[in-house]
């Protein structure tokens, strides 16, 4: 993923992409800049010009940690809305379902992607350096901060558009087939629960592994363990991380689900595979017959 320069001559160039991807033309442009800048850089920055003691380092606009708080709140916002008009239908608990996955970090990392948002991200050095342009984590935030930004130069309508271009889209009839299939539809853990009951092989175990991070910023690692008897320990299915315990299980579920679905698609596959070998033998060894009989 490529990075796009930001200097004074060239900024309102840079940016004229991305505000066309928005739907948006800022009338405050610095709002979308401190949008796309990294607490990294940030820091950056504000040590270089404590260093130098001079004003020819780059102005420090700040980070974008408070507009990704607000950004988060007003995605909120306008997807319940969209939701709340669009499935008269569905009642709280569907609607909040649905709510989750569509503001979920996964699926804003990928609306990050299509309009290419980690290209225009202001980060430092170091963070450049070991690819965190290209992070899930980064890219969601990075959105967030800038439907933040959105709103504050434009109000709840362009963020309604972007919404619905972008964060809904056909993402909302996907979701809604899995809710009419009965699907678990983000509750990876009681879908787990389900498969490992369906196939008697035991009960998923949760463990906390590690924590990091500041109060503000906290992030989990959690197991999940199968376990078949109380006597074991429980062998280990997947580890998940989140910025909550509850969300961390929630993804060690998830991947957790995703092998053991992967296993038994192999699994079937090789015995089909199996009776089909079988089946070709005998029909085989039933030709053979024939012939000696005629």
């Amino acid at each position: 993923m490529g990075k796009r320069e930001f200097t004074e001559a060239s900024v309102d160039a840079t940016l004229a992409d991305l505000e066309s991807a928005l739907g948006h033309s800022f009338a405050k442009r610095a709002l979308l800049v401190r949008a796309l800048t990294h607490s990294s850089l940030a820091n950056e920055q504000a040590m270089a010009e404590r260093a130098t003691e001079s004003k020819a380092v780059e102005a420090v606009v700040g980070d974008n940690e408070r507009l990704e708080f607000l950004g988060d709140a007003v995605l909120g916002l306008v997807v319940a809305e969209a939701l709340f008009g669009s499935h008269p239908e569905w009642q709280e608990g569907e609607l909040t379902r649905v709510r989750a996955q569509l503001v979920s970090r996964k699926h804003m990392a990928e609306v990050a992607k299509d309009i290419e948002l980690g290209s225009y991200l202001r980060l430092s050095k170091g963070e450049e350096r070991v690819g965190l342009r290209s992070k899930s984590t980064v890219l969601s935030n990075g959105m967030e901060a800038v439907l933040g930004a959105l709103f504050l130069d434009g109000g709840l309508e362009p963020v309604r558009r972007f919404a619905r271009e972008y964060v809904i889209g056909e993402a909302v009839e996907h979701l809604a087939e899995e809710l009419r299939s009965g699907a678990a539809l983000g509750n990876f853990k009681s879908a787990l629960q389900e498969h490992l009951q369906a196939e008697r092989a035991g009960i998923p175990v949760y463990r906390l592994k590690s924590e990091s991070g500041p109060d503000h910023r906290k992030r989990f690692m959690v197991e999940v363990r199968l376990r078949s008897s109380e006597s074991e320990p429980g062998r280990p299915l997947a580890r998940g991380i989140g910025s909550t315990k509850k969300l961390a299980e929630q993804d060690a579920a998830r991947l957790a689900l995703e092998r053991l679905r992967a296993v038994g698609s192999e699994n079937r596959a090789e015995e089909a595979g199996e009776e089909s070998a079988e089946e070709i033998t005998a029909i085989s060894a039933h030709g053979s017959g024939e012939l000696e009989a005629e």
